[in-house]
């Protein structure tokens, strides 16, 4: 009888420890799904790096012992610099958003950092003419664009997120009411504009790494690594954040202090990369969709990573594709765009609502 009563709890333990080996709180739910992860990740860097490199030295018109071989490597390495900026910044920043929103179909866009964007510039060339709006670069230019948006974004989470009836749903309407006036104010200004005028501003208003200027990293490459740090040494918090406000009340956390500060280092990130390279609408959502697919984890300090990866690969293999292959240097974004464009309305046909 003893023994009989010492199998039966044996084999209790036993079920009990295999069902414990089953429910985990890890990230991923199996091993195999980890290392599949990993593999990803890496041909995903591997194949990021050989499009540089092609970038940097395929199809190069001086030879690589030639003294003039490294300045010309030096021009394009500007473009490439480029492209690893805007990657980080909309990648985090698209996921975070997502992440604070619990929605993975809008985007940081809503908040209007392009709409501005585009309102700054068509207004310079409106109001003060062509000479004005060419000599309307540098640093200067640059760091106003940058402080023009954060401080729209930080008036608007003051307003509409502070206080006890903080909304962030509201936030977004305000949000989309906004970009969408500033984008119809630019556009009544564009129809005023002469034609050779507006062929110059079109110009400025693609999204393209030749906006770039390397007088502007100093600046925005410090910025860029310190808030992509921050952002992912919040991984944690965001995971929290992601399920919700009454779900992350009761685990501990503030969550409308952690959202204001995600949504400060969401708007410096989207803020920079739109005044260095013009506006990508659908970029950072074609990025933040792929990496949910390649990474199934909740977990941000693997999404984040995946992010980087895709987002550097899509830049740089698409500009190495059109440069090289299609010989067609000034539809890259136009490209990105659709692609993007399309994955959202296969998104929201599939999902049947925002």
């Amino acid at each position: 009888m003893n023994a009989l009563v010492y199998s039966n709890k044996e084999n209790i333990e036993i079920d009990s420890s295999l069902h414990n080996e089953n429910r985990s709180a890890r990230a991923f739910r199996s091993k195999k799904e980890e290392k599949r992860y990993w593999i990803l990740l890496i041909t995903l860097i591997a194949l990021g790096a050989l499009s540089s490199y092609g970038l940097l030295v395929y199809k190069n018109p001086i030879p690589i012992d030639s003294p003039s071989f490294i300045p010309v490597v030096r021009r394009r390495m500007v473009a490439l610099v480029a492209m690893i900026i805007a990657a980080i910044c909309q990648s985090l920043s698209t996921v975070a958003f997502q992440s604070i929103t619990n929605n993975r179909v809008i985007t940081p866009s809503l908040l209007g950092f392009e709409a501005l964007y585009s309102t700054i510039h068509t207004s310079t060339m409106f109001l003060f003419g062509v000479s004005t709006f060419i000599s309307f670069s540098g640093i200067g230019s640059f760091l106003f664009q940058v402080v023009a948006m954060v401080l729209m974004s930080l008036i608007l989470y003051g307003w509409l997120l502070s206080g006890k009836y903080g909304d962030l749903q509201l936030l977004l309407l305000v949000g989309v009411i906004i970009g969408t006036g500033l984008k119809s104010l630019s556009s009544f200004m564009r129809r005023l504009l002469a034609p050779s005028e507006f062929d110059i501003l079109q110009a400025r208003l693609f999204g393209s790494v030749s906006n770039a200027d390397s007088a502007y990293f100093p600046i925005a490459i410090p910025i860029v690594i310190i808030v992509a740090i921050l952002l992912l040494a919040y991984s944690k918090n965001l995971n929290v954040v992601s399920l919700g406000k009454n779900v992350g009340t009761s685990l501990g956390i503030n969550h409308q202090s952690s959202v204001i500060f995600s949504l400060i280092l969401v708007s410096v990130l989207m803020s920079i990369s739109t005044a260095l390279v013009g506006p990508l609408t659908f970029y950072g959502f074609l990025v933040a969709t792929l990496s949910y697919q390649a990474a199934p984890t909740y977990d941000h300090r693997y999404i984040f990573p995946m992010a980087l990866a895709i987002g550097f690969l899509i830049l740089t293999g698409a500009y190495f594709f059109m440069y090289h292959v299609f010989h067609a240097q000034g539809v890259v974004s136009i490209i990105i765009e659709m692609f993007g464009g399309i994955t959202f309305l296969i998104v929201i046909l599939r999902k049947g609502t925002l």
